[in-house]
């Protein structure tokens, strides 16, 4: 994609998003100024496979939003912007958005990498909701984390494929950028504490054609008992129907520590087998608030709506997070804004959630793959997120 195409892809999208969802809104607003959202979805690299979820949960958050008064009495408009590409690009975008859009909060579903930069750029002027799995200790002035945490994620499998797996010696794989290597130094810590070991770690460049063969054949040497990834949308698909192809699957237990529905049905059935993950939401979840959420989402977009994952729920959950921390606070200050999350309930696609120390404590779910569903083996109750800051 070329650099003059894609900030007018950029523009273009923003425009059809903000007008799609203020078209139910209108009437009821009349002069109400709006409140504009600069919205970072991944719509191109290996994550793009997120986009069409991200995009409908988060279309249909603020169609609910603006029917209930919007934010603060303002009408909500979502400004999509690209963030599969550079961080580098996505910056420059956010740049754009705060000087020329004038946004009154950034939400961000995407990288690591990306969410530094944007950070790095935006210096705490705008709130910034960052709602995806990621490595936890963001505290950053005015940054509100609402994602899986390693303490939330990966500590439940490894205990779990210590003592039901007796899992040994681990592989630990990866996407070669901030997510993947901070992720995996609290991993390492946790095999440890239970007994483990790490025979083998590697990484590689995010979103290259990678076919994973050799990767394959250093983990069919090693022999490990399990296999801990943190390969990102089609990376983890290639790797992990490269892994079954070599028969690994057989007798290797894997994790993905971000494995939802979308990269499931990339994987597919035939890949899919001693295959893990643990999350804080899954779409066939049968407790109250997902299947209320699940019917909510089928009823707007059909049968026919993009598969509904954590990866998209994280955005509709990230507006609702935005309509009570505004309104709490009252203001837009970072002071208020920050103060006001402490201890704020709202509600999630998994339930009714609190922030503390503007993290999210969650119940999580450790499901195993039978073809391409999530069965649940264990659920664990209010699992701490591990960060805890300072307002």
């Amino acid at each position: 994609m070329s650099q003059l195409f894609v900030p007018a892809r950029r523009r273009l999208l923003s425009a059809a998003a903000g007008s799609a969802v203020l078209g139910a809104g209108l009437p009821v607003f009349a002069q109400a100024k709006e409140f504009k959202i600069g919205f970072f979805i991944a719509l191109s690299g290996p994550a793009a496979l997120f986009g069409p979820t991200q995009r409908a949960c988060a279309d249909l958050a603020a169609e609910k939003i603006n029917k209930a008064g919007g934010i603060m009495g303002r009408p909500v408009k979502l400004l999509f912007t690209d963030a599969g590409g550079p961080p580098a690009e996505t910056a420059k975008s956010a740049v754009r958005l705060m000087l020329e859009d004038k946004v009154d909060l950034f939400i961000g579903s995407h990288d690591s990498a990306t969410r530094e930069a944007n950070i790095a750029t935006i210096k705490g002027r705008v709130p910034y909701i960052y709602s995806p799995v990621y490595e936890g200790g963001e505290c950053s002035p005015n940054v509100y984390c609402l994602g899986e945490t390693p303490p939330q994620q990966a500590q439940p499998a490894i205990e779990f494929f210590a003592r039901e797996k007796q899992a040994k010696t681990y592989y630990l794989i990866g996407d070669d950028y901030v997510w993947p290597r901070k992720s995996n130094e609290q991993v390492k810590k946790y095999v440890a504490q239970y007994g483990g070991k790490v025979i083998g770690e590697e990484y590689v460049p995010f979103g290259a054609p990678n076919k994973f063969e050799e990767a394959v054949t250093r983990i069919k040497a090693a022999k490990p008992d399990a296999v801990v990834s943190t390969l990102v949308g089609a990376d983890n698909v290639n790797f992990n129907r490269t892994f079954a192809g070599f028969g690994l699957d057989k007798t290797i237990v894997r994790m993905a520590l971000l494995l939802e529905e979308n990269t499931l049905l990339g994987i597919g059935p035939e890949s899919s087998g001693n295959l893990y993950s643990c999350m804080g939401y899954f779409a066939n979840n049968s407790a109250d608030a997902p299947r209320k959420f699940k019917a909510e989402y089928l009823a707007r977009y059909g049968e026919k709506a993009p598969q509904l994952s954590t990866i998209g729920a994280d955005c509709y959950a990230a507006l609702n997070l935005a309509k009570a921390l505004f309104e709490k606070a009252g203001a837009t200050s970072s002071a208020k804004l920050m103060a006001a999350s402490e201890g704020l309930s709202f509600d999630a696609p998994s339930g009714r959630v609190t922030m503390r120390g503007r993290q999210v404590d969650k119940d999580m779910y450790l499901a195993s793959c039978s073809g391409t569903n999530f069965e649940v083996v264990r659920t664990i109750l209010a699992v701490p997120s591990g960060t805890a800051c300072k307002a």
